[in-house]
This record gives C-alpha cells, structure tokens and sequence, in this order.
C-alpha cells in the first residue's frame, strides 16, 4: 500500500522512521563516547600506579609495562583478604564508596570521606626479575576545600613509603600547588609509616622536619590545612579501617 508523502499517514511515517534512525545513532555515539572514557580511565590508572611505583614511563608503552610489572587485585578491608573481581580496571572506587550496598560509613572518619567502600583495589609492583618492588594503594582524604585523590606505594616491608603522588585535588591555586611538586612528594620516599609498636606515625610537620625524622614529613608554609588533610587520610588508610588488616595478612602470605 502505498502511501502519499503529504498525507498524515506519509508524515507520520516518515516522523517515525527519522525518529528510528536518531535514537539508533544516539545510542551508538553514546557506546562509543563510553568505552572512549573507560579507555581513558584505563589508561590514567595505569599511569599513577606506575609512577607512584616509581616506574618511568617516558621511555616505553606504558600499558606494557603495566602488563608486564603490574598484577591488580581486589581487597576486602574488613577481611583483608584478596576477593575476585572481573575488569579490574574498569573498577569506580568512587561509586563503590557512595552505594550503599557496597561501602560502610567510617566508625572514626579522621580522613573526612563520609563513607569506604568494603572493596578495593591495590596493585602489586614486581622488578624486572619478578620479585616484589612495591605495593601501591589508592587514598584520599579532604583537605582545606576539597577531596585530595592520590596513591601510596609501600616496599615488601610494608613499612617504608616508595612514593606518593596525588592526581587530583580543589585546593588553593597558587598555594596547595605543592601537592602535585615532586620536590615535596620525594620527602616521602624512604619515610616509614609505623612506629616499632606498629602504630601510624607518619607526621606533616608545621615548620619542618627534624634532621633523621623518619616519620616526618615537611609542612608547607601557608598550606597547614592541606598538609594536615593529607596526613590525615594516609593515617586512615593505613589504620584499622583502611588497609591494616590487608598488610598484616599480607605480611604472613606473601610480602617476601
């Protein structure tokens, strides 16, 4: 049956049919736009991890040398223990920790997070022989204005800090921009997070670290705030609600 194109039947026929193709070629820009982004989380991912493991990159294809060095692993908190998750690095840490169904709020939330997810991931960093160089953990905590994202590499004693960098952050242009300096994240290398009890005592210190300090870091003057924050979450992280019980099963099973 045929049908007249200024008729109702033809114009809505073709109403419908342009309405058909759109939507077809909405929802496919949007799967590619999607899969766009998740690459590029990919790809971020890969790159903070490797430099928090002090890994250079400039030289090479940073997603093989991910693949080579890198092994990504789920983590229960409560538990410690490691737990399977598929496309690890498709993992979003900051929705796990706003659901409900997968975050807990802190019983003593000195970072200022609100709430943790139960899972995450931590990524294991082998040498060029295979053997165990770092252990990177993503933390976060707030700071003067906003939430500072970043991530802490530990080496096998899981005592002493590999390095630190943070990604991102709202803070104060011009005066919390130590925060992403590697002249003042290199303070960290070397520092050891616990005291010989065990107990965190990492410090940013007003003023300056004294000479031999191991657990002191420099404070940053006009930037108290910021420090504190940071120090703050790295005790979090690091205490009984974020990866303690991690690194102490850890310790037993695997940390050589």
């Amino acid at each position: 049956m045929a049908y007249k194109k200024d008729s109702i039947a033809g114009t809505m026929i073709f109403i419908i049919s342009l309405s058909l193709v759109c939507s077809f070629m909405i929802t496919g820009t949007a799967e590619i736009l999607k899969e766009r982004k998740l690459v590029k989380k990919r790809d971020e991912v890969q790159q903070f991890v490797l430099r928090a493991a002090n890994i250079d990159i400039s030289g090479g294809d940073f997603r093989e040398l991910f693949e080579q060095r890198v092994s990504p692993k789920m983590v229960n908190l409560d538990s410690g223990e490691f737990v399977e998750h598929a496309n690890l690095l498709d993992f979003d840490e900051r929705m796990a920790a706003i659901n409900p169904d997968t975050s807990s709020k802190p019983k003593k939330d000195t970072a200022k997070i609100k709430s943790r997810a139960d899972n995450i991931r931590v990524f294991e960093v082998f040498d060029t022989n295979g053997k165990l160089s770092s252990v990177v953990m993503p933390i976060y905590g707030k700071g003067l204005w906003s939430m500072i994202y970043g991530y802490l590499a530990v080496k096998p004693d899981l005592n002493t800090v590999e390095n630190i960098i943070f990604y991102e952050h709202g803070e104060t242009p011009g005066i919390a921009d130590f925060v992403t300096d590697p002249q003042w994240t290199d303070l960290w290398k070397g520092k050891q997070l616990f005291d010989d009890k065990g107990k965190i005592s990492i410090k940013v210190i007003k003023g300056g670290a004294k000479a031999g300090d191991i657990h002191g870091v420099d404070g940053v003057s006009g930037a108290t705030r910021t420090g504190m924050g940071i120090q703050r979450a790295v005790e979090f992280w690091f205490g009984v609600e974020g990866y303690q019980t991690f690194l102490n099963q850890f310790a037993t099973t695997e940390a050589k």
